[in-house]
């Protein structure tokens, strides 16, 4: 089936979800396509407000931005009305955790046996691959249960802090366990990547911003 509005469409009315009307969660082009929204890349990649993708010097200092009140059809990125209430829309956790593992592999210099480690774990991955950050849900689940300390040597203080607040965010909020300290975790990594200057994508965004539409138990 191909990815459309239209597909979209017509797979919720097979599953007659306007009955059902359950809780959604999936991959944010999916979310995309529920919602009827612009797709490709935008000013605006938010789904719930205009965080301005285009606004670098902007992401680190400022928590608010407008709010997207109503979905209405030719107003900022909405193409037609959305198939599912805003409200029914969980982000989803895995994506978000795949977006974070590669923001901090690209926000990493070339230098030293950072990606060589990586290669190590997993021969079967072209250095290409490890060096963009592309990994998959199980690759993550052991690069953050690795004891192996050579990974954290080769760092840099600065890539260390957001490696360690990394591993702390999955465990503390982005898996099957939610800290009661989960807020100054994911506090504690949004400033150690602005430290090591990574660019802010949509995805730490969401983590930043949007805490509350992540789903109790994200799941591991």
């Amino acid at each position: 089936m191909k990815e459309s509005h239209k597909s979209m469409e017509r797979l919720l009315s097979a599953l007659n979800y306007q009955k059902q009307k359950w809780l959604i969660c999936g991959d944010l082009k999916a979310i995309g396509l529920i919602q009827r929204l612009q797709g490709g890349y935008t000013k605006n990649l938010c789904s719930l407000c205009l965080w301005d993708s285009r606004a670098d010097d902007q992401h680190y200092v400022r928590h608010e931005w407008p709010s997207i009140q109503v979905l209405q059809p030719g107003s900022y990125k909405v193409v037609s009305h959305p198939l599912v209430e805003p409200s029914k829309i969980l982000l989803p956790p895995l994506h978000i955790k795949l977006g974070l593992i590669k923001n901090f592999a690209k926000a990493l210099d070339r230098e030293g046996g950072r990606f060589v480690f990586f290669h190590q774990k997993f021969r079967r991955k072209s250095m290409e691959k490890i060096e963009a950050g592309i990994f998959d849900g199980p690759q993550i689940r052991v690069l953050v249960s690795i004891k192996d300390t050579s990974f954290d040597d080769a760092l840099n203080p600065a890539g260390l802090s957001v490696w360690l607040s990394l591993k702390s965010v999955i465990a503390n909020f982005l898996g099957n366990h939610r800290s009661a300290q989960y807020q100054k975790v994911v506090d504690e990594l949004m400033e150690n990547f602005r430290r090591l200057c990574a660019c802010m994508l949509v995805k730490m965004h969401f983590l930043r911003s949007y805490r509350d539409y992540f789903p109790e138990i994200c799941g591991d």
